[in-house]
């Protein structure tokens, strides 16, 4: 079932668990998290990055995504992930996606107000909900493993600022995250998460959850966050899958990485305290 993120993130805030943001690069990657948030009876935020349309069109993923939340029972949001432009977020939502992003999270505050209250203005007029970046959750690229990031922590006194000037749907925040595999486990701010889940009743977001630990990933989702996105993760499952498997030919291959991605889901959904579908 194709949904826009409001419902469903206002209850995941009301009732203090996450909902995995999965992205997805091929048809098998989306596919296998359908899947897996079909037979659990979960929500899924599906999202298909603008930095990978090198990978597959917005086109393709358009169409991958629709197909198959049209296909299955639960709540499935295609989202656009860190959206970088007006006119590529607008394509989006003309192809179908019913959530996006948008990243203006290095422009000073004023700018990133701006920006996003562009897309805002567009998208509510779609039915279309958006997600914006505060502060910074920095890394470089999607595979760096690192030690340390540009990542910049979201400033609380900005927060009402940010929120009653753009009208956004959920507000992504960093605390100590950053995209890509870390060399150790972060160090999250949980208290500045308290301050800013204080002031505002607007779902919050975690971006580079990725090898950020269990036990940080479960207390984000049980203390404000709603919505908690991996991608790295399920390209490392894959790939220890293989090795370990050691597949004979390509479509083996591709069975060991979809089983490993499906897995890593599920284990998300229990980390995350993932409530099934009424």
């Amino acid at each position: 079932m194709l949904v826009n993120s409001k419902e469903i993130l206002l209850k995941a805030r009301k009732e203090n668990y996450a909902i995995p943001a999965t992205n997805f690069i091929d048809l098998d990657s989306a596919r296998t998290f359908v899947m897996v948030a079909e037979k659990l009876n979960k929500p899924l935020i599906l999202p298909f990055a603008q930095a990978h349309k090198e990978i597959i069109s917005l086109e393709e993923a358009a169409l991958i995504g629709k197909y198959l939340a049209e296909k299955v029972s639960v709540p499935v949001v295609l989202h656009l992930d860190h959206g970088e432009d007006f006119n590529f977020i607008k394509r989006a939502i003309e192809l179908g996606f019913t959530s996006v992003m948008i990243d203006a999270s290095k422009e000073s505050l004023e700018n990133n107000i701006k920006i996003t209250k562009e897309v805002v203005d567009y998208a509510h007029q779609k039915n279309v909900t958006v997600e914006a970046e505060l502060g910074h959750v920095g890394a470089g690229t999607n595979y760096e493993n690192h030690e340390t990031t540009d990542s910049v922590y979201t400033e609380v006194k900005d927060v009402q600022t940010f929120l009653k000037n753009t009208d956004v749907d959920s507000l992504a925040v960093s605390i100590g995250t950053a995209h890509g595999a870390y060399k150790g486990t972060p160090i999250l701010n949980f208290e500045r998460l308290a301050e800013i889940r204080e002031i505002t009743e607007v779902p919050l977001v975690l971006h580079g959850g990725s090898s950020s630990g269990n036990t940080n990933l479960n207390r984000c989702a049980v203390s404000g966050i709603a919505k908690i996105n991996i991608f790295t993760d399920f390209l490392n499952a894959a790939y220890k899958k293989n090795i370990e498997g050691n597949p004979r030919d390509y479509l083996e291959m591709k069975f060991l990485a979809n089983e490993a991605m499906s897995e890593t889901l599920e284990g998300c959904y229990k980390v995350f305290a993932t409530k099934s579908i009424n």
